[in-house]
């Protein structure tokens, strides 16, 4: 889908604007016009990309390869800026992040997307409603873009605490089998999320230093905004990243101890019948049946000692480990 809206200098929207007209739109310093190429074929984007702005081809190429991490790259009179929104899966723990391409001009905007972005969504239904928007110049509609991208990111970071949360109850509970699996499901995904918001960051970095030609000085401000923005949401990444790895020293920790409780009664019960296999053993060497004429081996007294000594030492035993505090 290829949409777009002009607004005109006199303050009109136009939402009738067709492709043959981007070339002589743009050239018009009092105008904004804001094109959107949705889920469009390459073969349909590229000719309105070279042709009716006349970007440069290896521009024009890298936004019809989703494939980058974000970035800005000057071209002169006009800025090529990738980023990049994120949604997170709940039931499976992982992070999917899709592409924005920006081409961003005096009188123009052109973004491409291979997936329809809500935040895109948003900020187009915004200015359907309000041309103030548009009023404001390209600069300012590209900071209610990258806004809206980074906004985006806040849901999906609550989401992974509270995956964390549900994990950490489930260490000192009953963990399942596959406990581990969500543990490093969440650590990937972590660092996955951290690797593109650090570029990102630093895109927005570069925007409120004012270093490109295209952005205003009043709009610096804006991306400036922003950035504190990512600036705070990495620190909460990094912190949730020491969370994961301590819930999983934590889950080790426990799988230990119970391991330890398992042995620990395993070697008690070893422990208690020890003496009674040694009495058992000693006593079943054919003295109840001599050869030779040891009777008094056989006798009741010696059958009720042995009886005695056979449940005496498993008792007295058990105290002595208590009153050592092994049990």
């Amino acid at each position: 889908m290829i949409r777009a809206m002009y607004r005109r200098p006199d303050g009109a929207i136009r939402f009738d604007v067709k492709p043959d007209e981007f070339s002589n739109l743009i050239r018009d310093p009092a105008g904004l016009l804001w094109v959107d190429l949705v889920q469009e074929l390459p073969t349909n984007c590229e000719p309105i990309l070279r042709d009716s702005f006349g970007f440069h081809p290896l521009a024009v190429a890298d936004a019809l390869v989703q494939s980058h991490v974000p970035k800005v790259d000057d071209w002169g009179d006009y800025l090529y800026v990738v980023l990049h929104a994120v949604a997170f899966d709940q039931n499976g723990g992982e992070l999917t992040t899709l592409e924005l391409d920006v081409f961003w001009g005096n009188t123009y905007v052109v973004t491409h997307q291979s997936h329809a972005l809500d935040a895109v969504e948003r900020v187009w239904a915004a200015c359907h409603r309000d041309e103030r928007h548009l009023a404001a110049g390209a600069g300012y509609l590209m900071y209610r873009l990258a806004d809206e991208l980074v906004s985006d990111y806040m849901p999906a970071v609550e989401g992974i605490d509270e995956a964390i949360d549900r994990i950490e109850d489930q260490v000192f509970l009953a963990p399942p089998a596959t406990l581990p699996e969500q543990i490093f499901t969440l650590k990937r995904t972590l660092l996955h999320l951290r690797r593109i918001i650090a570029p990102q960051r630093e895109v927005l970095n570069k925007l409120a230093r004012g270093d490109f030609a295209v952005v205003a000085p009043g709009d610096r401000i804006y991306f400036r905004d922003v950035y504190d923005h990512l600036v705070r949401m990495y620190d909460i990444i990094e912190s949730l990243r020491d969370l994961v790895g301590g819930v999983l020293e934590t889950y080790l920790s426990v799988v230990n101890n119970r391991m330890n409780e398992v042995m620990k009664t395993l070697t008690l019960i070893t422990t208690l019948f020890m003496p009674l296999s040694f009495l058992a053993g000693f006593f079943g060497m054919n003295f109840f049946a001599p050869v030779a004429p040891f009777d008094a081996w056989t006798d009741e007294p010696a059958f009720l000692i042995t009886l005695v000594l056979m449940i005496a030492t498993p008792v007295i035993m058990y105290a002595w480990m208590r009153r050592r505090a092994w049990m």
